[in-house]
């Protein structure tokens, strides 16, 4: 198996809304030791997202922050919640370390990332 990524096409690609997201609400997924449970304000609406990061940062302290998400991602259950789109973070290669993507300065919720 190669370390390689796949290689896509720039049409595969552009299907992906990628949009700036500011955190309104964060806690810890009730039945899950890894998951929190995210509120975000997308602009025109505010969305759920479970993501795998409760080992890296404490909810309080991500309400407020402003962070990419995959927008137009097909809902998903984790560990009976409903996740609807993906932050996205970078991860060093033993997973010790992950960083949310985030804008350089302040931007309206709602933002296109392209």
């Amino acid at each position: 198996m190669s370390d390689k990524p796949a290689v896509i096409a720039y049409d595969d690609f552009a299907k992906l809304d990628l949009r700036i997201a500011t955190i309104v609400k964060a806690e810890p997924h009730p039945n899950a030791d890894k998951l929190l449970v995210l509120q975000v304000d997308l602009g025109t609406e505010q969305r759920q997202i479970v993501a795998g990061i409760r080992a890296h940062y404490d909810p309080a302290a991500l309400v407020g922050r402003q962070i990419v998400v995959v927008a137009n991602l097909a809902p998903r259950m984790m560990r009976g919640l409903e996740s609807n789109g993906m932050l996205l973070a970078a991860s060093s290669a033993d997973h010790t370390q992950v960083i949310l993507l985030t804008p350089e300065r302040p931007i309206a919720a709602g933002a296109g990332v392209s």
